[in-house]
């Protein structure tokens, strides 16, 4: 793909600067891109649903491993130079890409119905869909939480982060990375941080180091008793990370302090630990241990 004309060149062929406002900056680093393509699309006609799709360059190396992808694109004036330099060899969906249905668009463009990892026991046979993208930090969280919700549509994600947020992502617990969106995304994926890209490999650079993050979508290996009221469990005890986590989750209202007691106790976890030194598999079995008891999540 060393044809393809470079970030400054395309800007200056359609008259366009980043947009700071938007997050924007454009990665043109060969090696990288090629890197983010293979991971997100390891067979051809994989089907891949780019968030911020941009000038194209990550597009049109998905498009070349033989992808079949879906570029999403909000800024006119990106899908303007995704129409102008990749026309009829992508589909392009103008849409917001934190509100994306990702079951819908597998429907739609025909996504494959089995997981890309050959490792994979689920006999779920939905469409599913790879997603991939390079994603401005203010829109991380909703993008991320979104896709949380629709997990049985996704076989892997890959996203370029700031370093920071995908060293988050990765994290063991009882680390200070360790957080919420560790939990629940480690809870349906395996995660991994696949190399540390620098600013310059940006235009404009970035004042920080960015990361790729890789997300291989397998069943959960820790049942839950409700998975939105898991997500509810684990937002409280992050919620105060000085206090322990049975005060936390008495400040979250969570459960009365005898049920909240009981549960922790049926889970073999001392309720003076802090959140973030709990396992994927402990938050798992205090939810379960409070469905037990037969009380609701608040």
């Amino acid at each position: 793909m060393s044809s393809y004309p470079s970030p400054r060149a395309l800007l200056e062929k359609y008259g366009l600067r980043a947009k700071k406002s938007w997050g924007q900056n454009f990665l043109g680093d060969d090696g990288i891109l090629s890197d983010i393509a293979r991971l997100a699309a390891p067979r051809p006609g994989d089907l891949v649903v780019e968030l911020g799709a941009g000038l194209g360059h990550l597009t049109a190396r998905l498009a070349a491993r033989g992808a079949r992808v879906v570029a999403v694109e909000r800024d006119r004036d990106m899908a303007e130079v995704l129409r102008g330099e990749l026309g009829g060899t992508i589909s392009l969906l103008e849409a917001d890409a934190a509100r994306l249905e990702y079951g819908e668009l597998a429907k739609r463009f025909g996504g494959f119905t089995s997981t890309t990892t050959s490792t994979s026991t689920s006999t779920d046979a939905s469409p599913k869909v790879s997603v991939v993208g390079n994603l401005p930090y203010h829109l991380t969280s909703p993008i991320l939480f979104s896709l949380l919700d629709q997990v049985d549509a996704v076989s892997r994600a890959v996203f370029l982060l700031q370093r920071e947020v995908a060293e988050r992502l990765a994290a063991e617990p009882g680390t200070k990375d360790w957080g919420i969106l560790s939990v629940l995304l480690q809870r349906e994926a395996d995660v991994s941080v696949e190399r540390i890209v620098p600013p310059g490999a940006f235009l404009p650079p970035p004042k920080v180091d960015s990361a790729v993050l890789c997300a291989i979508f397998r069943p959960p290996a820790d049942a839950v008793a409700d998975p939105a009221r898991f997500r509810r469990l684990v937002k409280a005890g992050f919620a105060q990370r000085r206090k322990t986590l049975g005060n936390a989750l008495r400040a979250g209202g969570i459960a009365p302090a005898d049920v909240l007691g009981a549960a922790l106790a049926r889970a073999g976890i001392d309720p003076g630990r802090r959140g973030e030194t709990l396992t994927v598999s402990e938050w798992a079995a205090l939810d379960r241990a409070i469905s037990a008891g037969g009380h609701s999540l608040r």
